[in-house]
């Protein structure tokens, strides 16, 4: 199995919904590291499994979408808990959505929260 992964930041904004929430209720800015990790049992004829470069490009264009936004005004997120988990799943398919992915057949999304804590949602392509 190859592997192949792109890691970018991105500042974005957002409050918890849950109750009791404790200061993650108020509006607050979070430095999020995204990774994208691809997988796949076989490479293309030039011996890639993605080209690198369309992978960074598809998550530039992913993360503009959250670039200095405040997740909960999105529709994606529109009455649910913009949690990290939930992000990460955005990210995944918005990503999948945005790149050329011939050979990869799972994606793996992390994302870090400040450097503290970290999700990660995965599935088969």
């Amino acid at each position: 199995m190859y592997r192949v992964s792109v890691r970018q930041e991105v500042i974005a904004q957002h409050y918890l919904t849950v109750p009791d929430p404790g200061p993650e209720g108020d509006l607050h800015s979070h430095a999020f590291t995204v990774e994208v990790e691809l997988s796949g049992p076989e490479l293309d004829d030039y011996g890639y499994l993605v080209d690198i470069d369309d992978a960074n490009s598809a998550l530039k264009t992913t993360l503009a979408r959250y670039r200095d936004e405040t997740m909960n005004g999105l529709p994606e997120f529109d009455g649910k808990n913009p949690s990290v988990e939930r992000f990460a799943r955005e990210v995944c398919d918005r990503f999948v959505a945005a790149a050329d992915l011939q050979n990869p057949t799972h994606i793996s999304v992390q994302i870090w929260e400040d450097d503290v804590a970290s999700a990660t949602y995965e599935t088969d392509i």
